[in-house]
């Protein structure tokens, strides 16, 4: 079956650090591009991450300079390394597969919960 989990958060002080992981079961992991949300408490989802062409990628103005996305195809993973966490910084953070070739085809986990305290 299609699934995406994400692992990796928790509750960190601010100026800490975490690395979320999202590993995929079920898909042809290479087939398709990653990108990491968040949805910080009562606000809209936002998009922080997202590959754009080999290991190029785009980040949210407000993440740019502290959190980093990469991929290990071997390990059907896709990491965001977040550093210098800010309160601001707190969501759920949603790991979003999408297809190459066919973007309607849109994969989602579950989240996982990213507390950062004052």
């Amino acid at each position: 079956q299609v699934q995406l989990v994400e692992s990796g958060g928790g509750l960190v002080q601010a100026g800490g650090s975490l690395r979320l992981s999202c590993t995929a079961s079920g898909i042809e992991f290479s087939s398709y591009t990653m990108r990491w949300y968040r949805q910080p408490p009562g606000k809209q989802r936002e998009l922080v991450a997202l590959f754009t062409s080999g290991d190029n990628a785009n980040y949210a103005e407000s993440v740019k300079g502290r959190f980093t996305i990469s991929r290990d195809n071997a390990e059907n993973t896709v990491y965001l390394q977040m550093n210098t966490l800010k309160p601001e910084d707190t969501a759920v953070y949603y790991c979003n597969a999408v297809l190459r070739r066919n973007s309607q085809v849109n994969l989602w986990g579950q989240g996982t919960q990213v507390t950062v305290s004052s």
